[in-house]
């Protein structure tokens, strides 16, 4: 006879980890001026969030609050779990990068991150190797000796990104950081940024460059006048019709196919003289990769086919963000 053992349970998938930073209906104000006035995100582990808007419209204010810098006037935050205001253990999991170096001039390379280190209760010795590490991460160590005033605009940003580090902060608030950098620089900073990413670090960066933003992050926040307009993953917008340029050096066979197709263009106000350029819309790169195929078997001479604009400039821009 034959026995039947009990099958063990399927196994569960493990919950999803709580939002490494939140903001719940934040506001700030400096005397009349509303600087924040009802934020409200959740930042994923591990993720690369944008933090985009135009000039005014809070995003300095609410990266301060998030380092525990500035407290709201009335609202909720947490950072790792903790409210960064009033909690010692958050700031120290926290990374602030601010959008300038600050007042340490007088200070080696060196000795700037030691100091922090210091700050941070590191002992000397793991303070000091911890310094190397990062000036060797930023391409610096052949300044370690030189004082801080000496270092240009970019240097000073890579420093100013070694001593964000210098802790091993879980969450990274990082304030126009690519400022000054050269492209070497800037793809170098997308490199670490992303390898931070995939270590479990969070990192919440903002930046008026778009299109730098695009090739790093995973989720975009957008703010106008102080409050959150939208906040997405960046994966979904693919889903989105996005406009792409097209490109032939037929100007008249590229219409006869798009017409025999039913593929509505637009002008393409950017156009360069020669040739001919249209603009499309498009839910996916699939479909782009349908359109192209279909073109190609026409005989139409395409010369390229791409987005007009990254996803975050798309989205930014379908917003009708204020200026301010």
């Amino acid at each position: 006879m034959s026995t039947m053992t009990d099958a063990p349970p399927p196994s569960q998938p493990p919950p999803p980890a709580p939002p490494a930073i939140t903001a719940y209906d934040v506001r700030r104000a400096f005397g009349e001026v509303r600087a924040v006035d009802g934020v409200n995100l959740e930042v994923r582990h591990g993720s690369v969030t944008a933090l985009i808007g135009p000039n005014g419209s809070g995003k300095t204010t609410l990266l301060l609050m998030l380092a525990g810098l500035l407290a709201p006037d009335t609202g909720r935050i947490t950072v790792a779990g903790l409210d960064p205001a009033s909690s010692a253990i958050a700031r120290s999991r926290i990374g602030w990068m601010p959008d300038s170096f600050g007042t340490w001039d007088s200070l080696t390379a060196l000795e700037v991150l030691t100091t922090m280190a210091s700050a941070y209760r590191i002992s000397k010795e793991a303070g000091t190797a911890r310094a190397w590490d990062l000036l060797r991460t930023v391409h610096l160590e052949e300044f370690a000796g030189a004082p801080a005033h000496t270092l240009s605009r970019g240097q000073k940003q890579r420093l100013g990104m070694a001593r964000t580090l210098i802790n091993r902060p879980a969450v990274l608030l990082l304030d126009e950081p690519a400022s000054g950098l050269d492209p070497r620089s800037r793809v170098d900073m997308r490199v670490l940024l992303r390898e931070l990413a995939r270590e479990g670090c969070t990192v919440l960066i903002s930046s008026h460059v778009l299109s730098e933003l695009d090739e790093m992050v995973d989720d975009a926040v957008f703010l106008s006048r102080g409050r959150t307009v939208s906040s997405e993953a960046l994966l979904s917008t693919t889903s989105s019709r996005r406009r792409w340029r097209l490109r032939s050096l037929d100007g008249e066979r590229l219409r006869q196919w798009a017409f025999a197709a039913q593929i509505p263009l637009f002008p393409d106000s950017d156009a360069p003289p020669g040739g001919a350029s249209v603009l499309i819309e498009l839910p996916d790169e699939q479909s782009a990769a349908h359109v192209l195929a279909s073109a190609v078997r026409a005989d139409v001479p395409v010369s390229s086919l791409a987005p007009v604009g990254g996803l975050l400039e798309q989205a930014y821009l379908s917003l009708d963000a204020d200026r301010r």
